[in-house]
């Protein structure tokens, strides 16, 4: 029964894909997975974490990055097998249906576009605070132009501008880490180890109790998001399959070292009740720690690159979602058209509709704006289960039709699929539990239902039209 589904998307989804380049080397490709991890959520958002969680954020962070790692896993082995620009939507329509993949990739679509808008208003605060009294909206404008114009151009351009924002984000968070770990060692001039004082000390691991920890949990969740990207990148790459499992493989260590090791350094230099955690950030906070002159200027300049960096990644992500979407009849054509090997309509439309959520920010920043952003907090949570019941049946379909495209496979299938499965749904539960969360997941479930309803009557229209 499944496989009446599949012919759709197969059928017109390699024609997209085909239409666009392949402009993203191995060193690309390689340097976008490795930056994807280090997102503006690490610098900005873990310090909200930590004033919560206290200590047990390290527990907080390698909890849901196990997640993470099961989750990518799934998502590389499906990838690697059927490379495609609308990457996890296009599994979802081939496993369950065209309304699955309608509803992920719309849902993941409209959360990158206000992403695109979030993260050009937080880099042109930066950018104020360096020149008052230029106008944010400038700024963002201005951003919003540079990256249109790069993504119009050639899928190339945005290669070149993420390998190297990714290369100066790697090497700050290395230099970050190496410093923390030589002054916990007390091998650092000038600063003395804390041993583990701070980690023991004002309240223990769990200053907050349970309660803390779940916001904590909560928090460190969604500072993972944009580690799909790496997958819709893969199908414009020179070799989609070994880009996309290198990408995959490395997922782990990348995730351990990166966010759960920046955590457990933070917490074990800084107390994690300083008010510095929480107000001018937590990296921010350990280096000043350390004495380091200018620490806060450092970090500033780091953000801005992530958040930069973030802007022109979401707008490559969305418009290579939208574009697949439309290659498979679930959207406007127009939106579709692919001139020179890019999707410069949807390049525009994206961009436009980021744009668009900056000046609801301005505009009704009482009502609107805060709704729109409740609306996409669980935005990846939704997207996350569709991942995992689409790689449940395509694992067993393909270990039956085609057993040589499982290149990358999921761990102890299918056990750690449903694990994985169970986890989303505590997080859920969990998510209704606490009074700041619970609004983003009635509003994301608001727009998962709108889209489920209309994906839904799409399917069942195509199905009542004759076939050609």
């Amino acid at each position: 029964m499944s496989r009446t589904s599949a012919p759709p998307p197969t059928d017109t989804t390699p024609t997209a894909d085909s239409a666009l380049t392949h402009g993203l080397k191995q060193r690309h490709l390689s340097m976008i997975a490795l930056g994807g991890v280090i997102g503006a959520g690490l610098f900005v958002g873990s310090g909200a974490g930590i004033a919560a969680a206290g200590p047990s954020i390290v527990i907080a962070y390698g909890i849901s990055g196990l997640l993470v790692m099961f989750v990518m896993r799934m998502l590389g082995e499906m990838s690697a097998a059927n490379p495609a620009s609308g990457s996890f939507s296009v599994h979802a329509d081939r496993a369950i249906g065209p309304w699955a993949g309608f509803t992920a990739g719309w849902s993941f679509w409209v959360l990158l576009c206000v992403a695109v808008g979030l993260e050009g208003i937080g880099a042109a605060k930066i950018v104020t605070g360096w020149l008052p009294g230029t106008p944010e909206w400038a700024w963002v404008a201005l951003f919003m132009l540079v990256f249109l114009g790069t993504n119009l151009a050639a899928v190339k351009n945005f290669g070149e501008f993420e390998f190297w924002f990714a290369a100066l984000k790697v090497v700050a968070i290395t230099l970050f880490l190496v410093l923390g770990v030589l002054a916990l060692l007390g091998w650092l001039p000038g600063t003395d180890s804390p041993g583990g004082s701070n980690l023991t000390g004002e309240g223990g691991l769990l200053p907050h109790g349970s309660d803390g920890f779940i916001i904590g949990l909560l928090a460190s969740v969604f500072a993972y998001g944009g580690l799909e990207t790496v997958t819709i990148a893969a199908a414009e790459s020179e070799n989609p399959v070994q880009g996309v499992a290198k990408a995959v493989r490395t997922a782990m260590w990348r995730i351990a070292v990166f966010y759960v090791g920046s955590m457990a350094v933070i917490v074990a230099l800084v107390p994690w009740d300083d008010p510095a955690v929480a107000e001018v950030g937590p990296f921010c906070a350990a280096l000043d720690h350390l004495g380091i002159s200018g620490a806060a200027e450092i970090m500033n300049v780091v953000i801005l690159v992530a958040l930069l960096s973030a802007m022109n990644a979401n707008i490559y992500g969305a418009s290579r979602m939208a574009c697949s979407l439309v290659a498979r009849g679930q959207g406007p054509k127009r939106i579709g058209t692919i001139s020179s090997g890019v999707p410069r309509n949807a390049v525009l439309v994206s961009s436009v509709f980021g744009f668009l959520c900056v000046l609801l920010s301005y505009w009704r920043p009482d009502d609107v704006f805060p709704w729109l952003l409740n609306m996409i907090g669980a935005v990846i949570l939704v997207v996350w289960i569709f991942i995992a019941v689409s790689q449940l049946i395509l694992r067993s379909r393909m270990e039956r039709d085609a057993p040589e495209k499982l290149v990358v496979r999921m761990w102890l299938f299918p056990v750690l699929t449903i694990v994985a499965l169970l986890a989303m749904a505590g997080i859920f539960f969990l998510m209704l539990r606490q009074p700041d969360t619970r609004d983003q997941l009635l509003a994301t479930g608001a727009l998962t239902a709108v889209l489920i309803v209309t994906g839904l009557v799409r399917q069942k229209r195509a199905a009542r039209e004759p076939r050609a």
